[in-house]
């Protein structure tokens, strides 16, 4: 079955960078797009990056120029550079990926931010 399996989060403090990773099994990784979202406490989950299968980004424009989303087609795995972190990005980070027979999700790692 298809997994998705979050690493990486944590507390850090403002201006500070982590490095998220999503590992993926049990379908084809490298023929599929890969997203990252978020969801703040109070707030309704958001999508904060996306990579296709030919390696194309796209960021939310909150962290466009801090975050790099990229991946890695031999191990199976979507990673999130965050730099320059704010309180802001204090959430839950998720991955994501949206298959021919559906929509699968990780189950997410915190992110905290101190200022």
């Amino acid at each position: 079955q298809v997994q998705l399996v979050e690493s990486g989060g944590g507390l850090v403090q403002a201006g500070g960078s982590l490095r998220l990773s999503c590992a993926a099994s049990g379908y084809i990784f490298s023929i599929n797009g890969m997203n990252w979202y978020r969801q703040a406490p109070g707030k309704e989950r958001e999508s904060v990056a996306l990579i296709t299968s030919g390696g194309t980004t796209k960021y939310a424009d909150s962290v466009k120029g801090r975050f790099t989303i990229s991946r890695d087609n031999v191990k199976n795995t979507v990673y999130l550079q965050m730099n320059s972190l704010k309180p802001e990005d204090t959430a839950v980070y998720y991955c994501n990926t949206d298959l021919k027979w559906g929509e699968f999700w990780g189950r997410g790692t915190q992110v905290t931010v101190s200022s």
